[in-house]
């Protein structure tokens, strides 16, 4: 009689570390707003690792999906389970940005010393500077001479399976270096994360790519670097798998998290294949998606976008001086475009959110706030994302200034485009921080989240509490927790133990002292803030003349707009921008009246 094969059990645990406030401690909250697709994407790797036996038939792969925006880390109880199943398996902090670096440095430092499991670091910080720079960096050197393995790149097309032997067997090796061999996303395996990863993301939200890459050559960006100029693609096929993989889990709401989905060669089928889905098996989704402010002039894409469950849409604005956006090679915005892009959203239905960067060279702080009122007057803007220019790693612009030598902050905790990391060549640094914080007050007042109300409220059918509810929670990360919104979430939680290595660990009572203390500072402001928007959304919702408003963002774009607008006539490089619209024009048309010529001469 035979007895049963003893199945041994590789515990792959996956952690997305986030990074620390300005008193040293992890940012996590009970719920967090984004999801992180990176973790989704490994998470469906280590799954098709498991089905395909890449251990050999009598290991199971068990997999621990860790988001710590949303969830504590705890080295001591995660390796104790490990242990008590056989002490095998790998810790992975994936997805690790440059702000990420040194809490995950500091995680893995804490694994090694509780443990004797493999760690790896990968992610946007190690695969930029190795993209970029012609020496390794002194913090990734110091995390190899730890004992950590760092991967750059990507891990489809069996990388993988690879890291996973080598941990078993012992024998990870100190550098996995793919960033010369970015692998094809057609037939990748489908990324996705069980219902208890999730349950902490707002909503419910996953997320998920449909491309990577990019074509444009934008200085400040990193995504042109880590995922390459040349865009890759995953096929409407695996679109359905994934949406019918994450459908069978109860997840209809999902941040596709494409750069720019509207440069994916396959948008089109992409969202045609979701109509047939929803109109043949009533699969509704909800999508978030990132576009470019160009994507207005493609034939149908806004109106599939919608049909197809985009409902709302991130938008590169970046800025809306010429002079600024060419010096950053941003050259495919077009000031011109910005009205009749912003309108064709807002008569859609679908909310916009963009992003904008403040410190570009040609700013001062007189032009930061009188480019902020000419948004809130000329713009159909919902939410407008302020950022600070950072040379983050992995960008041309961080590589240039390495090789002049310029002083760049060296804390990677600050490289959150939310905190200064270099000089500005115009503004003190006082007066830059300042103005940033300006410029966020400036476009956030109660009048103007009363502004974008009623632009909503103005569209039947639209509810105008929405933008209210969202703009006021912006507000609220901002001036109670401190952060950027877009690390926000709900309830922070904040562990005395968990600080910063370096940092003093401070004593219970004071520590906790400072909690409570803060804690009404912030009640406060919530309460006030809360209150506030509640009152602006209910005020519009109930004017029985809210279909009537009109403004000037709203006003039908004409070609005397390009005369009288400040945005054309108070910008830098704004008049240069209109002369060469209206040159490129005038070459259309006389370009249309010879086809025209020739056309009633061969007639």
């Amino acid at each position: 009689m035979s007895g049963a094969v003893k199945r041994t059990k590789f515990h792959l645990i996956l952690i997305k570390p986030t990074h620390y406030d300005d008193d040293g401690y992890p940012i996590t909250w009970l719920r967090s707003h984004i999801p992180s697709n990176t973790l989704a994407a490994l998470y469906g790797l280590g799954e098709d690792c498991r089905a395909r036996n890449v251990l050999g038939p009598d290991v199971d792969i068990v997999i621990h999906p860790i988001d710590e925006t949303n969830t504590r880390v705890r080295p001591d109880r995660l390796l104790a389970q490990v242990e008590r199943s056989g002490g095998m398996g790998l810790i992975c902090l994936v997805g690790v940005q440059t702000n990420q670096f040194p809490h995950a440095v500091d995680l893995a430092r804490k694994f090694l010393k509780l443990g004797r499991l493999p760690v790896s670091i990968g992610g946007f910080h190690v695969s930029g500077c190795l993209s970029m720079l012609p020496v390794m960096p002194p913090e990734i050197q110091e995390a190899m001479d730890m004992g950590i393995s760092i991967f750059a790149g990507e891990a489809e097309e069996g990388r993988f399976d690879l890291v996973l032997r080598d941990a078993m067997n012992g024998t990870m090796k100190p550098l996995y270096n793919y960033m010369d061999d970015l692998p094809g996303l057609e037939g990748a395996p489908t990324p996705h994360l069980p219902p208890s990863a999730l349950a902490r993301n707002e909503g419910g939200m996953s997320s998920f790519d449909l491309g990577r890459g990019c074509p444009f050559q934008c200085s400040f960006c990193t995504i042109i670097n880590v995922q390459g100029r040349k865009s890759r693609f995953r096929t409407a096929d695996d679109l359905e798998a994934i949406v019918r993989e994450n459908y069978k889990q109860g997840i209809t709401s999902f941040f596709i998290t494409d750069d720019n989905m509207a440069r994916n060669k396959h948008w089109e089928d992409f969202f045609d294949r979701l109509i047939e889905l929803k109109e043949n098996e009533g699969i509704q989704l909800s999508l978030i998606i990132q576009v470019d402010t160009q994507c207005h002039r493609i034939p149908n894409f806004i109106n599939k976008a919608r049909w197809a469950g985009v409902y709302r849409v991130f938008i590169g604005l970046e800025n809306v001086n010429p002079d600024n956006l060419l010096a950053a090679k941003k050259r495919q915005n077009k000031i011109t475009e910005y009205r009749k892009m912003l309108q064709a959203w807002h008569n859609s239905g679908a909310s916009t959110w963009a992003g904008y960067i403040l410190g570009f060279p040609g700013d001062t702080r007189e032009s930061i706030l009188r480019d902020m009122e000419i948004i809130k007057k000329e713009l159909p803007l919902d939410i407008l994302e302020l950022f600070m220019l950072t040379p983050l790693p992995g960008s041309e612009d961080h590589q240039t200034l390495w090789k002049q030598g310029v002083w760049m902050d060296p804390d990677l905790n600050k490289y959150d485009v939310h905190h200064r990391c270099v000089h500005h060549p115009k503004m003190s640094d006082a007066e830059f921080e300042q103005v940033y914080r300006e410029a966020w007050k400036s476009y956030y007042t109660p009048e103007h989240i009363e502004t974008v109300a009623r632009r909503h409220g103005a569209i039947p059918g639209r509810n105008p509490a929405e933008p209210a509810h969202f703009m006021t929670m912006f507000k609220i990360m901002f001036e109670a927790e401190g952060v950027h919104p877009l690390e926000g979430g709900a309830v922070r939680m904040k562990y005395r133990l968990d600080r910063r290595h370096g940092m003093p660990i401070e004593p219970i009572g004071v520590f906790h002292y400072k909690v409570a203390r803060n804690f009404w500072h912030k009640l406060k402001i919530y309460t006030r803030l809360t209150l506030q928007g509640i009152a602006i959304g209910r005020k519009v919702k109930n004017d029985p003349k809210r279909l009537e408003y009109t403004d000037l963002a709203l006003q039908p774009v004409v070609d005397e707009d390009m005369d009288k607008l400040s945005l054309f006539a108070e910008t830098a490089g704004g008049g240069a921008a209109v002369n060469k619209r209206r040159g490129e024009d005038l070459a259309r048309a006389k370009v249309a009246a010879q086809q025209n010529q020739r056309l009633a001469a061969a007639e």
